[in-house]
């Protein structure tokens, strides 16, 4: 419950419609796409920079945590309110700020869709390169605070590599600046990467200057059909060692590939069991040098066919459908995106088929090939107490592997409340040590989304 001094300042500073306490009106707040259920105490709306700085500032008085949100679309609990108080919802402020040709860049406000920003960037020859799937959905802030990526990372980066500078506020409720209005600048430490992925721990993010990338000229597809995991895999890796380097290289297994049969029954061979979605961009000069060196690089002796796509847009639909049609069969599944060296994925895709054997676990598995970002899904049934406990140790011997691969256990989702527990294994008690101190420093009450990112 909030303190009535706390609820009185509030409610004084913020009217009804941008400060909600009804219960009904806070379930909304709730959960993210990690489907658990926290529901917080009150919410808040801002509008501007000061009205996140008034919140922090009472909400630091009062020790009642802050929980810093966007559009909820994460799946690692990140933005849940596990211990009650405020959750900041920052949707309201949208506002693209400017939009500079000559310097590529655009600056906007956090709650500003990923889509509004490509929407706006387009006109002017640019995009922006963090493509999540969720990017009709997902916010800028989200984006920054968890460090998102999708398919075109393997070319472009992910989010940390397209944000130069941030304003913030710490959970202190000092306002602070961070990077710069250039693309070359190297005066202090460098803030605006230890802001990128933290997920709203240290500060509440409340304007980013964001690097815009040309459009490219001409675009093309590639599709891969093989007969084997192997095969596929092998073909990774020849591809990724290639200098011409694609623009999206996404892998999908047999689980993946009947999930889209059953929607789009035409659109697959029946004999196909890995598949590869393949784009590859630049100048139409280059993209020919591509296409046939990529080619070239998917004759493994497990090859079906592979060709270019005529209908690249029909392909990416499917992609993007796998999350919900997972969802709709498998509400409960446990969904990791860990990350292993590209030409470790023979290895690692062998031991996941292993390890889900032995568990006797459904297992779907689809990516970001290109980087190793494999999104690893477990369907399981969380009213039987058994499997649920199999799923335990299988998740857990999943993440040794990946470690033992050296590889990391969160690509683009980050860890919130559904990955602190496995942290451990990835960084040492040193470096979390100091990481918990810099959290300190940022946020010296914890009152900014506590307990994520952590072990307990």
């Amino acid at each position: 419950m909030l303190p009535e001094k706390l609820r009185t300042e509030l409610h004084k500073m913020f009217p009804p419609d941008r400060f909600y306490t009804d219960p009904v009106d806070c379930y909304a707040y709730a959960y993210d796409n990690s489907r658990k259920i926290f529901p917080p105490d009150a919410v808040l709306f801002p509008l501007t920079a000061e009205d996140v700085k008034h919140a922090v500032v009472l909400c630091n008085y009062h020790r009642v945590p802050l929980i810093p949100r966007g559009r909820g679309t994460g799946t690692a609990g990140g933005s849940l309110p596990e211990v009650g108080g405020i959750a900041l919802s920052m949707e309201r402020m949208e506002n693209i700020i400017s939009i500079d040709r000559a310097n590529r860049v655009i600056v906007a406000e956090p709650g500003v869709l990923n889509q509004a920003v490509q929407d706006a960037a387009k006109p002017h020859g640019f995009f922006w390169p963090p493509d999540p799937s969720s990017a009709m959905f997902s916010t800028i802030g989200g984006n920054i605070a968890t460090g998102a990526g999708g398919p075109h990372a393997v070319k472009y980066g992910t989010t940390r590599e397209h944000v130069l500078g941030l304003k913030a506020i710490t959970g202190a409720g000092d306002c602070i600046t961070t990077g710069c209005y250039t693309t070359k600048g190297v005066v202090g430490y460098d803030l605006t990467r230890l802001l990128i992925g933290s997920e709203g721990t240290l500060a509440v993010i409340t304007e980013a200057t964001l690097k815009l990338t040309a459009l490219p000229s001409a675009i093309a597809g590639i599709t891969a059909h093989f007969q084997d995991l192997m095969g596929c895999t092998a073909a990774i890796v020849k591809i990724m060692a290639l200098p011409q380097l694609p623009s999206a290289l996404e892998f999908l297994d047999a689980g993946s590939l009947n999930l889209i049969r059953n929607r789009f029954p035409d659109m697959l061979p029946t004999d196909t069991q890995a598949m590869l979605m393949i784009e590859v961009d630049g100048s139409r000069n280059d993209i020919t040098d591509a296409v046939s060196a990529i080619l070239a690089a998917c004759q493994t002796d497990s090859l079906i066919h592979a060709g270019q796509a005529e209908n690249t847009a029909s392909l990416w639909q499917a992609r993007k459908a796998l999350s919900p049609l997972l969802r709709e069969i498998a509400p409960k599944k446990i969904n990791e995106d860990v990350v292993v060296p590209v030409d470790a994925l023979p290895q690692f895709l062998e031991g996941l088929t292993q390890l889900s054997a032995r568990y006797q676990l459904p297992n779907v598995n689809f990516g970001h090939a290109g980087n190793g970002n494999i999104h690893v899904n477990l369907l399981i049934n969380p009213d039987d107490t058994s499997e649920v406990a199999r799923a335990e140790c299988c998740l857990d011997e999943i993440f040794d592997l990946v470690i033992k691969l050296r590889g990391t256990l969160s690509g683009e989702h980050g860890v919130g409340s559904e990955k602190r527990a496995f942290v451990s294994k990835e960084i040492d008690r040193v470096t979390l040590d100091l990481m918990r101190n810099i959290k300190r420093l940022f946020d010296p009450n914890d009152i900014l989304n506590p307990g994520k990112l952590f072990p307990k």
